[in-house]
This record gives structure tokens, sequence and C-alpha cells, in this order.
């Protein structure tokens, strides 16, 4: 549940919106039934390996869950086919020990929950990460990019 919120929180970044598919696990032919022809040759251009791949299409944009080198992935493109990027649950210790520092002091008594990279490919922001930090009252989203930048970025809870 928090990695849905998590890659909502994602997707909001483009003013996207992903709907879950209320437990339903449509065949890759049906799932890509309303996706564009952009999407899908963009898609199987940039992963040539993928497995178990998923799309979901919504009013705003394109996902495709799928699984590569036995890693779970979600990749993002716009309605017209154009990649926006990809998330990747990551453990914690994949960001630099100066990152963990500072969260570990600003935000004590909190525990992390997930980690998320996303890979946008973009030259001036290529990669961030959304760390998912929580208490008992309340849950929110960092953003930290590949600077070790930290900022605030959403409240889940």
């Amino acid at each position: 549940m928090k990695k849905l919120f998590i890659t909502a929180a994602i997707a909001t970044m483009f003013s996207l919106t992903a709907f879950a598919d209320g437990g339903k696990k449509p065949s890759t032919e049906a799932s890509e039934k309303n996706v564009t022809l952009a999407a899908l040759n963009q898609f199987k251009s940039d992963f040539k390996s993928a497995d178990n791949v998923l799309w979901t299409v919504t009013p705003s944009c394109q996902k495709v869950s799928f699984v590569d080198n036995n890693k779970d992935y979600t990749a993002f493109y716009s309605l017209s086919g154009d990649y926006l990027g990809v998330t990747q649950d990551v453990a914690y210790t994949t960001l630099a020990a100066s990152v963990r520092t500072k969260i570990a002091k600003n935000y004590q008594g909190y525990k992390i929950s997930d980690v998320i990279k996303y890979d946008t490919r973009n030259i001036e922001e290529p990669v961030v990460y959304f760390v998912a930090v929580k208490n008992d009252a309340s849950e929110i989203v960092l953003k930290v990019t590949d600077d070790n930048n930290i900022s605030y970025f959403k409240r889940v809870k």
C-alpha cells in the first residue's frame, strides 16, 4: 500500500494519476490493448529483456510494471508515448552515508519504510530517490536528488 502511495506521489510530479487494477491481472496482450504504439515501441527498445509486462493506461499516462533481471520496475510514458521515467524499490543503504546521516538527524523518531529510485534519464535531474519516513502520527515522503539534497516532497498520512 505504501509503495502505491509513493508511486502515485512520483507520478504527481507530472500531474499523472496512477490507478490500481482492482486486483485483476489481465494478460499482457489485453493490457496492451489501449497502449499507444509509440509507448510500446519505446518500451520494447528501452527494456528488451522485460518479463511479466503489465500495462495500465489512465486518462493522463501509460504505466507499465515489469520484471527485468529479477528486479521489479514500473515505467511511465506520456499519452503520446514519450518516456517519463522508471521506478525501482531500492535498499536504504543505496543512499549516500551523508544523506542517511541527515535524515536520521532531521527526522528523529521516524523509521524508513520505503526507498524508491526514480530514473528520468534527464541530464538536469537524472535520478532522484523518494524516501518514505513514518512515525506513529504521520508518514511523509522526502526527495533526495543526485547532489544529495534532501527536501520535503509530500505528506502521505
